[in-house]
């Protein structure tokens, strides 16, 4: 299996995603708002196995996702100084409205060890999937072009950030296969973040994962997250077949047994559970940077 290539010791890196863009206190008391609960919240996923911390940082007084420099500078300390060790990935997807400047400001300004690619331009909402009724964003598209994509690349490539690309359908994956081809547009081998379950997005299957699978290029490394139950289906079959796993409120506001999740936290330690069912151990600081071949080290606060 490629992975061992990268990742000879078989060591399994988790993510956790803390709040995203869209899940609120009003779903899960325990999504952060605040740089003090970004600050709490990352030690307690790191102190639990994670790695790395995905964030959407927020602000504290609306709880809304926010591209202000000044509230994800303030969060990224509050995190450092309680978790030193853990790995800072940035979104540049940050909101439905933000502009593709405010997207790109923060990697450019932090230059954090990994940051979010969005692949392509798609239907992201919300749904009830037993009725097919669109609960939320029915008229939302998420706008991620060619020449986007590959202004941002440059500027990851400038900031020394190691793209994850987020991969939501077989489209995505295609452009991303399409771009690599250009010399020096993505340094290798490259990092895939798997995401399924998202409306207008792929749905989880074993057959999907394993499409992609097929996919990546030779000696690339992967992850996986997955909306609401995904998130343990397509987690499980990760851990099994040599992939990294991401959790978190962002993308699942519950436990496999339906309850609340208490924190991403909690998700954490059911993840680091599962490397253990699946024969592996979990890596951090310095192991997980070198599994997924970042640069940096730290942000630059």
């Amino acid at each position: 299996m490629e992975t061992f290539e990268n990742n000879p010791d078989n060591k399994l890196v988790i993510t956790a995603a803390l709040a995203g863009a869209a899940t609120m206190k009003s779903q899960n008391e325990a999504v952060p708002y605040t740089a003090e609960e970004f600050g709490d919240e990352a030690k307690k996923c790191y102190d639990e196995g994670a790695a790395i911390v995905h964030l959407h940082i927020r602000d504290p007084e609306k709880g809304i996702p926010t591209p202000d420099l000044d509230l994800i500078r303030d969060a990224l300390e509050n995190i450092k100084s309680k978790a030193p060790d853990v790995i800072i990935n940035l979104s540049t997807a940050i909101s439905a409205v933000a502009t593709d400047r405010e997207r790109i400001k923060p990697i450019r300004t932090f230059q954090p060890p990994l940051g979010s690619l969005n692949t392509n331009s798609m239907n992201f909402s919300v749904g009830n999937w037993k009725t097919g009724e669109v609960v939320m964003g029915a008229g939302n598209i998420f706008a991620n072009d060619f020449r986007m994509i590959q202004k941002f690349a440059r500027y990851f490539q400038k900031a020394g950030t190691k793209p994850e690309m987020e991969i939501y359908d077989m489209g995505g994956m295609h452009n991303m296969l399409f771009l690599n081809k250009q010399e020096g547009m993505f340094d290798q081998p490259l990092h895939f973040q798997f995401v399924f379950g998202v409306l207008g997005g792929q749905p989880f299957s074993p057959r999907a994962l394993g499409t992609l699978l097929e996919l990546k290029p030779p000696g690339s490394t992967w992850s996986v997250c997955g909306v609401a139950n995904q998130q343990f289906q397509a987690g499980m079959c990760a851990a099994a077949l040599g992939g990294h796993v991401r959790v978190g409120l962002e993308d699942n506001i519950r436990m496999p047994n339906g309850e609340l999740a208490k924190g991403s936290w909690e998700q954490v330690r059911w993840a680091k559970k599962l490397a253990e069912v699946a024969g592996r151990e979990v890596a951090q600081g310095e192991e997980a940077l070198k599994i997924f071949n970042c640069k940096n080290k730290e942000v630059s606060l």
